[in-house]
């Protein structure tokens, strides 16, 4: 699987993968490998999101420094 990929275009192709699979009139091998690629797909979209997730997590500061984004429950 290409790393190059963005979030959308992996969902996009794990979609095609997901409804070829459901068919039903994949040849086992073929099946098999078509899962592979989708198991590839879902990890590479994982991780992406992950990324995503971790800088959305994190604030700027006006001087350029990082912090970390907690949600501070109102009382």
């Amino acid at each position: 699987m290409e790393e190059k990929l963005s979030f959308e275009e992996a969902m996009q192709k794990l979609e095609v993968i997901v409804e070829r699979l459901e068919e039903g009139d994949v040849p086992l091998e073929e099946a098999i490998s078509i899962y592979r690629d989708g198991m590839q797909l879902s990890k590479l979209c994982h991780e992406k999101l992950k990324n995503v997730e971790e800088q959305l997590t994190q604030i700027i500061t006006e001087d350029g420094n990082k912090e970390n984004f907690s949600m501070r429950e109102e009382e």
